[in-house]
């Protein structure tokens, strides 16, 4: 794993973190930092994700982590954000989605079609934006990583989930997408393996201490912490992009 001295393969990386703002997200900015990669944190909320990206800098003096407000339901709004992170710093090396939100209904026949038009809007369509305005530069890098989270959910929809379930495993298919175009890139290039990856980190949900403090006697069984969550993303840039590339890296048992 990559170290608090910044030796590692995230050393000098330039990352972008999407829905960087909540609790996943913290936490991925304060590892991130930890292993040397300058963070580049976006989120629609500016009051926390500035609370979020101050705790990344005071935990980790030196570190370069800045935050930039950006409506990732406009395409244009996030090309530019792109843009502006490679000339800023020259290069391009991650995308972090850490874009969530859920809603759901106690039987398949209560599902409100209107949860499928926010959910589509958050898990899916940040996504297409992300994917399409990062790809180039993720492309170019010698170690590009696109790093979806989605929930197990996708491969087992639940009755109640149907949006929910639905617009994850859509957003999954998207992710995979990209991964064979930086598989096909590669080859049209005569390169032996793509530098590039797209890949999906699947858990059943996520906990942090804020959660277990309101609940104490919860023991969220199959949940992944967020530490360990962004311990994981880390360690896709010490994978080799071809081991990694169009994969789904379980944290919480198949269902």
């Amino acid at each position: 794993m990559t170290n608090s001295n910044g030796n590692g393969a995230l050393s000098g990386a330039v990352v972008a973190v999407a829905g960087a703002a909540g609790p996943a997200g913290r936490a991925t900015l304060l590892r991130l930092a930890e292993a040397g990669a300058v963070v580049v944190a976006a989120d629609a909320d500016a009051a926390r994700l500035a609370e979020a990206v101050d705790a990344a800098r005071y935990a980790h003096g030196g570190a370069t982590v800045i935050g930039d407000t950006v409506d990732l339901l406009d395409l244009d709004a996030t090309r530019e954000w792109a843009v502006r992170t490679e000339k800023e710093f020259g290069r391009v090396d991650g995308l972090v989605h850490l874009v969530g939100g859920w809603r759901g209904s106690a039987t398949f026949a209560e599902t409100d079609l209107a949860d499928w038009d926010v959910l589509e809007k958050l898990l899916i369509r940040t996504v297409q934006h992300t994917s399409l305005a990062f790809e180039d530069g993720l492309r170019r890098s010698d170690r590009g990583r696109y790093v979806l989270v989605s929930a197990a959910g996708a491969s087992k929809p639940t009755a109640g989930n149907a949006a929910y379930s639905a617009a994850k495993a859509a957003a999954e298919a998207w992710t995979l997408a990209l991964g064979d175009a930086f598989r096909k890139a590669a080859k049209a290039e005569g390169a032996e393996a793509p530098t590039a990856a797209a890949l999906i980190l699947v858990v059943k949900a996520l906990v942090h201490e804020a959660m277990r403090a309101e609940r104490p006697n919860a023991k969220f069984a199959g949940f992944t912490d967020v530490t360990e969550l962004a311990e994981a993303i880390a360690g896709m840039w010490e994978r080799p992009a071809q081991e990694v590339n169009g994969t789904r890296q379980w944290l919480t048992e198949k269902p």
